[in-house]
């Protein structure tokens, strides 16, 4: 990255092995990585993922999914957001480097969309980085079309999350990305089925999510962990949100009551929670066929469809066939999405 005397700067690093261009951005908060797929002219979706996470171990499980491909890439240019350190190959962030508060990680999405001349965008966050672009919608309402947002946080941490973040803190700090703290990122991301057990072994996903793991900069997940246990509570700034919400949850996430408390605080007529069921808080990986329904009916209420396809499955979900016309007015968002292993609640 070379020097930028205050401005923004980038740096393009073909990935071929997903198509994008990744750019490595200077913001007024410092440094920050962006991957971005697909046609710059097409409107934006941002995404920003879980603590120790980028897009390629947050989102690559939904996008791998032909249908879900088809949706967000057929409709969307994607950037993603990775925290400050979490991206491929990223070095160690200097100790002498502030760590950022959560209002910083904020303003940062800011600084990304002025970098690209991004007016009103979607927006897409996983737990923690789900809490950000809540954030950063209610800071800055004007540019947030409508959220998705998978097992997030609103709320300050209780003292639970609090103690239990200050012992994965410490041992990052003291003895890096060690077996202990991968196993408790794990119970953080997956439901207990699919880290396995004594008599069932761990999946495919979880293998692939610890070999990505062992791939972090350990001093920069615990910069990550530090912002999000001093962040606070936005539940009063959720009254004042102005787009749609949709929200998922597994209904084994440590997260769930956190993801209930924030739907009641939504405007029901423009928010929805589809729990997910036996699944953990990143359903983006351990369920990812679940949210595409739900999208697609969140999608419809902004004009937004999936292209037809000659070729397509007539069992696919998002074929246009299966869709309720009742499902089509976002005052039924909240009580209508139903896909299949999932059931929605609204109610606390």
């Amino acid at each position: 990255m070379g020097d930028s005397g205050g401005s923004v700067v980038s740096v393009d690093v073909e990935r071929i092995s997903f198509g994008g261009k990744e750019h490595h951005i200077q913001t007024n908060h410092g440094a920050v990585s962006v991957a971005v797929y697909g046609d710059h002219d097409k409107p934006a979706l941002i995404t920003y993922p879980d603590i120790a996470l980028n897009h390629m171990s947050c989102f690559q499980g939904l996008l791998f999914c032909p249908e879900a491909a088809s949706l967000l890439l057929h409709n969307f240019c994607i950037y993603h957001i990775s925290p400050p350190g979490h991206e491929l190959g990223a070095a160690p962030i200097s100790p002498n480097t502030p760590i950022p508060s959560v209002d910083d990680l904020a303003d940062q999405v800011a600084d990304v969309l002025d970098y690209f001349g991004l007016g009103s965008v979607m927006c897409f966050g996983v737990t923690a980085g789900a809490y950000i672009l809540t954030l950063f919608a209610a800071k800055y309402r004007e540019r947030v079309l409508g959220l998705i947002l998978v097992s997030p946080l609103c709320k300050s941490p209780t003292w639970t999350e609090w103690l239990y973040s200050k012992v994965t803190s410490n041992l990052l700090y003291y003895y890096g990305m060690c077996g202990l703290v991968k196993e408790c990122l794990l119970q953080r991301y997956f439901s207990k089925e699919v880290r396995g057990f004594s008599e069932l072994p761990e999946s495919d996903i979880v293998q692939a999510c610890k070999s990505l793991l062992d791939q972090r900069q350990s001093m920069n997940v615990w910069r990550f962990v530090q912002t999000m246990n001093e962040r606070y509570d936005l539940t009063e700034q959720l009254k004042q949100l102005q787009c749609r919400t949709l929200i998922f949850v597994g209904e084994n996430s440590q997260f769930h009551t956190e993801a209930v408390h924030m739907t009641s605080k939504l405007d029901r007529r423009y928010c929805a929670l589809v729990e997910v069921q036996a699944c953990g808080s990143l359903v983006t990986e351990e369920q990812p066929h679940a949210m595409l329904i739900p999208m697609e009916y969140f999608f419809m209420g902004y004009g937004l469809y999936r292209p037809s396809q000659l070729d397509c499955s007539p069992r696919s979900p998002l074929s246009p066939f299966c869709i309720s016309p009742e499902l089509l007015s976002p005052e039924s968002m909240g009580v209508k999405l139903k896909p299949i292993k999932t059931r929605v609640r609204i109610e606390v």
